[in-house]
């Protein structure tokens, strides 16, 4: 379980170091193996060849592997970037190594350290907004529909008073009626004589 997190790279790292330290003088681009294809033509095979197609190959089940997430990723990228640096430091200071072969089994390492890194910021970014939506508070509840606004009432058009005309009841004149004359006279008093 603990061997996910080491870099398959090392393997092809290994197999070179060991043929170049071990088997001094041998050479990476000496054909091994001739196959005639349909064509008619041979195809030549030397050590490196199969050497870079199996790095490849494990490339890809490198990158299979940035498809996690989790704490033995970042070990994993480290781990890488810790094989591409040995690798790139023993290229510029061993002359032994310094062959195209060598030199393409570095920029595989290389692609391997680059691409886990984007993956998994990639992937980390993609876990946050993952995140920020199943866990996203509950909508507010919905407004109730608000009623349309009353029309404000229009007022009624200014219609001018009609000012009718005053009739008065017309009045007959009444025939004037003669009032007794009321006399102002003091009455006459009684006269003191007897009559017999």
């Amino acid at each position: 379980m603990y061997f996910v997190g080491v870099p398959l790279l090392i393997v092809p790292f290994a197999i070179y170091n060991i043929f170049a330290f071990i088997i001094p003088g041998v050479t990476w681009n000496v054909p091994v193996l001739s196959v005639t294809l349909h064509s008619g033509a041979e195809w030549q095979i030397s050590p490196g060849d199969i050497l870079i197609t199996v790095s490849i190959l494990i490339l890809l089940v490198e990158l299979v592997k940035l498809t996690r997430l989790g704490v033995r990723s970042w070990v994993d990228h480290l781990l890488s970037f810790a094989l591409f640096a040995g690798m790139t430091a023993e290229f510029l200071m061993v002359q032994t190594v310094a062959t195209p072969t060598f030199f393409l089994l570095l920029v595989i390492s290389f692609v391997d350290f680059v691409g886990g890194i984007v993956s998994a910021l990639g992937a980390r970014a993609a876990r946050r907004r993952a995140l920020q939506v199943d866990y996203a508070p509950y909508p507010a509840p919905a407004e109730a529909p608000r009623p349309a606004p009353m029309p404000a009432p229009q007022p009624e058009p200014f219609v001018e008073p009609r000012v009718e005309p005053k009739i008065e009841p017309k009045v007959e004149p009444q025939p004037t009626v003669a009032e007794p004359a009321v006399d102002t006279k003091p009455p006459a008093a009684p006269s003191q004589t007897n009559p017999v």
